[in-house]
């Protein structure tokens, strides 16, 4: 049975994949056909070849010209696939694994770095606001380069951008290592956030390739369980460095981690790029191939016949993401989620500063175990949000008796899916502000650490946990796109939460702690109605836009067919 078919209900074809009417056939379990590998087994390689031959033949015929572009939105929302992903239940874990464990890096190398702030201070003689900078200047390029690496993965492959960011990672690492000035440190910081950043949004756009908004929600959770355990474990292992040998060993480790991740990454990790390889069907091609499917071509070469034609590929283009910020759900959105983050980043910038105050008086491995219960709270929050996203999904299909394919894009037109996730999200926010509130007196008044420490257990659990709901709900918006949706979050995010990262040091000093997060908990609080306008006007919002696409699509279709004639009768 062909995996794509391009002549099958064209009207419905026309819509994205997860706003399809889903298909009436019975799903096939990936547990049944779970074989525990990442690549096809040699048993079932021609089938597998045969399958990839229809659906390129169909991503090819003639009856459908504008395929031939390659363009990922297109080919997919004018094709129906029975199986949104043919990777088995073990695979999807394997490769959710591995995204996580890249996304690792990159809290990693924000988080390792508190710790030896006051230390790297006294060592470049700059003073506690100068040496912040280096962290404003890290979320400045933590929001520029996933546009950059969202939109390279979304055109050339996962892959590819993995390998390109971790090689400027790398470099960054080895420079950081060695550098000697304050300027160096500030602009390798800049190309250290720029390769490490781009794994967030890669492991959004990869759990999109992989799962439906049914079961999206657990599998983003455990992506970002890789992100949420740096937080825990960075700031002691920075403490230790910057204790007892040199703050220079801090970057020297990561240089060895990222080596060490490097190489069954490379192995192993298969293509999941939908413009790639559609659903896993078609056979990657040139720098989309792992060791292990090099290997595999060798034992078995593929038939020429059933290779895509080669993909035009362009300098990645990072201002993709700025059409996605004029979309009023989206903007409004994007907003209120950055609020949040930059609350969160500066209770994480300002501890540091804090703790090395009187009464506390903390050296840097003091200051990196005090990190421990905010990390636990927001190792816990991925997994916890991620369950009651799906049960929410789950009970909200029962009661209005929508039909969930399991496997298979669903047909989201009618269904309240920003209603789903902002019920899970209100409760974390509103929580997490008033932890914020907390906190913030009683660092003020010098309360005994265990009480201060509880509040950041809490903030960190509540506001990753909404930030998360928040996110997967701007996934949900472009399932087509996930990177550069994606990326467009960390742009306005880090965009925000990098200049509330270079004044939080100065607004303590002139306002207090706790008037300081008065303000920051306020001002989260008075945005927080905007979840309920993305509840009452978000579903006609998003409507709109999918009329919108499916007419930009018709035209794209006419014009492409015009040219068509105009050259066979030419």
């Amino acid at each position: 049975m062909s995996l794509l078919t391009a002549n099958d209900s064209k009207q419905t074809a026309l819509l994205p994949p997860d706003e399809r009417p889903a298909l009436e056939t019975d799903p096939t379990s990936d547990d049944k056909s779970s074989l525990g590998k990442i690549e096809t087994s040699s048993s079932s390689h021609e089938a597998h070849e045969q399958s990839a031959h229809d659906a390129i033949e169909s991503i090819n015929s003639k009856d459908d010209p504008t395929t031939t572009e390659r363009d990922p939105e297109l080919a997919l929302s004018r094709t129906e696939t029975p199986q949104w992903s043919i990777f088995t239940h073990r695979q999807k874990s394997y490769i959710v694994a591995t995204v996580a464990m890249a996304g690792f890096f990159s809290p990693l190398s924000a988080n390792i770095y508190f710790p030896a702030l006051n230390t790297l201070a006294d060592d470049f003689n700059v003073t506690p606001s100068t040496i912040n900078l280096t962290l404003t200047t890290y979320m400045i390029f933590q929001g520029l380069a996933p546009t950059v690496f969202g939109d390279l993965s979304d055109m050339a492959g996962r892959r590819p951008a993995y390998m390109i960011a971790f090689t400027v990672y790398l470099g960054a690492c080895i420079g950081l290592a060695n550098c000697k000035t304050f300027a160096a440190l500030l602009v390798l910081r800049c190309l250290q956030s720029s390769g490490s950043s781009g794994t967030i949004a890669l492991a959004s756009g990869v759990v999109a390739d992989v799962a439906t908004s049914a079961d999206r929600g657990i599998w983003m959770a455990w992506a970002n369980c890789g992100p949420m355990i740096a937080p825990p474990l960075a700031p002691i292992i920075g403490g230790l460095f910057a204790q007892y040998t040199s703050w220079r060993w801090i970057f020297w480790f990561l240089v060895i981690l990222a080596v060490t991740f490097l190489i069954p990454f490379l192995t192993t990790f298969p293509e999941t790029g939908r413009n790639v390889v559609g659903n896993g069907s078609i056979p990657p091609q040139g720098w989309n191939k792992s060791l292990l499917n090099i290997v595999q071509t060798h034992r078995h070469p593929p038939n020429t016949t059933s290779l895509p034609p080669r993909r035009k590929l362009r300098f990645p283009n990072p201002l993709k993401v700025l059409p996605l910020l004029l979309e009023k759900d989206v903007a409004l959105l994007l907003i209120y989620n950055s609020l949040i983050y930059s609350a969160f980043y500066d209770v994480m910038a300002s501890f540091p500063y804090l703790l090395q105050l009187a009464p506390y008086n903390y050296n840097p491995l003091q200051i990196g175990l005090c990190f421990i219960p905010f990390g636990f709270g927001c190792l816990i929050a991925q997994p916890l949000s991620g369950r009651l996203m799906d049960w929410k999904f789950r009970q909200t299909a029962a009661k209005i008796n929508y039909k969930i394919v399991k496997g298979k894009a669903n047909d989201l037109q009618h269904f309240p899916l920003e209603q789903v996730r902002i019920a899970i999200a209100l409760p974390f926010v509103l929580i997490g502000t008033a932890a914020l509130l907390a906190y913030g007196w009683t660092m003020q008044y010098h309360a005994p650490l265990p009480v201060p420490l509880i509040l950041q257990f809490t903030i960190g659990l509540n506001l990753t946990s909404a930030f998360n709901a928040m996110s997967v709900m701007l996934i949900d918006f472009y399932p087509l796109s996930p990177a550069t949706a994606t990326s467009a979050n960390n742009l306005v995010r880090c965009l925000m939460g990098a200049g509330a990262t270079a004044v939080v040091i100065q607004m303590i000093e002139a306002m207090g702690v706790g008037w300081c997060f008065t303000f920051v908990a306020g001002v989260v609080a008075i945005t927080t109605p905007t979840l309920w306008v993305l509840g009452k006007w978000g579903p006609g919002w998003r409507e709109g836009r999918r009329v919108r696409m499916q007419e930009q699509i018709r035209v794209k279709k006419a014009k492409a067919e015009a040219k068509e004639v105009e050259k066979r009768d030419g």
